[in-house]
């Protein structure tokens, strides 16, 4: 085993044990409930659904991209309306979509007297 590999294992061992002790916290808690029986759409391929980017996504949503992130990437879950949100989204995209469209604007003509 190479060296540095063993050492990142050994640290790892380390940090193990000083979270199990109490004196560390852990930087991030994973409950088998959130793997096993998700509340919230899986928020990644609903943006693939819609086709759009995660910027694009996030502003459809009207939310940060850095929250979209943390939602897809699992470190946090949406909640409250913006869980609800997510899924109507999912059960009718084009409810979403036609709600979140910007009319276009039309030039008022003047008619002069």
């Amino acid at each position: 085993m190479r060296k540095d590999l063993f050492d990142e294992l050994v640290e790892s061992v380390k940090q193990m044990k000083a979270i199990q002790s109490g004196r560390r916290k852990p930087s991030r808690v994973t409950r088998s409930d959130d793997i096993v029986n998700p509340k919230s759409p899986d928020v990644a391929a609903l943006r693939t659904r819609f086709k759009l980017s995660q910027a694009k996504f996030a502003a459809l949503l009207g939310i940060s991209t850095d929250t979209l992130q943390n939602w897809e990437q699992h470190r946090r879950k949406p909640e409250g309306p913006a869980r609800v949100l997510l899924l109507v989204a999912a059960a009718h995209p084009d409810v979403l979509l036609s709600v979140t469209r910007q009319p276009t604007k039309r030039r008022a003509s003047r008619s002069v007297a």
